[in-house]
């Protein structure tokens, strides 16, 4: 017990000098570092989706809103047209899509590459999480969760590639999870799926690089968010060094690294000693989780669960 809280103690202040350098970067920052940019955000109706636009689209770019809910996403670009557009030069476009369903994806992709003029960045950003136990999943909310965490990445992409590679720079941005790394209890499926994630944009980026291809990628692996997906979850002594990430800062850290042409990103960044621990002997690894308590992490996880079971005559919610 007393190693764990040195190790959780050791990262604590490298958490919040990172927290300090986003503030600080967010004072520094370009204006115009996406002028010209014709981005598309998946969750775009609220969470970190939402932040995300708002701030490209504060920085000279437009962005197409793709979204479950139509209200959301119709509010959100009334909001952006209405603080940096024009009746004549709208900057958001709303377009309600359901991107687990290839169908639909290619259908709203040829609108939007319309609306927008191109595309040059995807951002895979929606994501849902059941939060049950293994025995307690039902079929349909495994679907679920790898129609909107995983699968929607194949079909954005494969909807996008052709427009994205017209430009000399593009970039597709695939929003997983420090879970794509290293499992914990009540996870199984989420896990699985941000494994998924993380293993699709590995593969992406080596066949791009190895075909000398324009477009690059970003694999964004965050710690728990408080956009409400994660509402009820306890880290165990993580808390006490990675808090809950706040909304505008993941958003502001994930456009900062597009806006640098980065390639993996953890936030924090201090999230990347997954990749050590998921290389740990399994016994050792499974030990210090379990005196990190991170397996109780999701005990009390309450979620978007009633958000979701108001969608069960149609889809669960895909943003985040």
């Amino acid at each position: 017990m007393i190693e764990a809280q040195s190790f959780v103690n050791s990262i604590t202040s490298a958490i919040n000098g990172m927290i300090q350098g986003n503030r600080d970067m967010r004072e520094q920052r370009s204006d115009r570092r996406f002028a010209g940019a014709r981005v598309v955000i998946t969750g775009a109706g609220s969470g970190i989706g939402r932040s995300m636009a708002e701030e490209i689209v504060a920085e000279g770019g437009r962005v197409a809103l793709w979204g479950w809910h139509k209200t959301n996403i119709q509010e959100v670009a009334d909001e952006l047209n209405e603080r940096y557009g024009s009746e004549d030069h709208p900057v958001a476009f709303p377009f309600r899509v359901d991107v687990s369903q290839a169908p639909a994806v290619n259908r709203t992709a040829l609108k939007t590459i319309e609306a927008l003029g191109g595309v040059n960045v995807v951002i895979n950003n929606a994501g849902i999480i059941s939060g049950k136990p293994f025995k307690e999943l039902d079929d349909r909310s495994v679907r679920q969760t790898f129609g909107v965490n995983s699968m929607a990445l194949f079909w954005t992409t494969k909807a996008f590639l052709k427009e994205l590679e017209k430009h000399r720079r593009a970039i597709i941005v695939n929003v997983a999870s420090i879970a794509g790394f290293v499992s914990v209890a009540g996870q199984t499926d989420y896990s699985a799926s941000k494994y998924a994630a993380v293993g699709f944009t590995n593969a992406l980026r080596a066949e791009l690089k190895h075909e000398r291809a324009s477009v690059k990628t970003l694999l964004v692996c965050p710690y728990y968010i408080d956009t409400g997906m994660f509402s009820g979850v306890d880290a165990g002594l993580l808390r006490q060094a990675m808090h809950m990430l706040s909304t505008d800062t993941v958003a502001h850290t994930i456009v900062d690294a597009i806006a640098k042409g980065k390639e993996r990103l953890f936030v924090p960044t201090v999230g990347g000693l997954a990749t050590l621990l998921s290389a740990l002997p399994v016994s050792l690894a499974d030990r210090m989780l379990e005196i990190m308590h991170a397996n109780d992490a999701m005990t009390h996880f309450v979620g978007r669960r009633d958000a979701q079971r108001s969608e069960a005559s149609t889809e669960a919610s895909p943003e985040s």
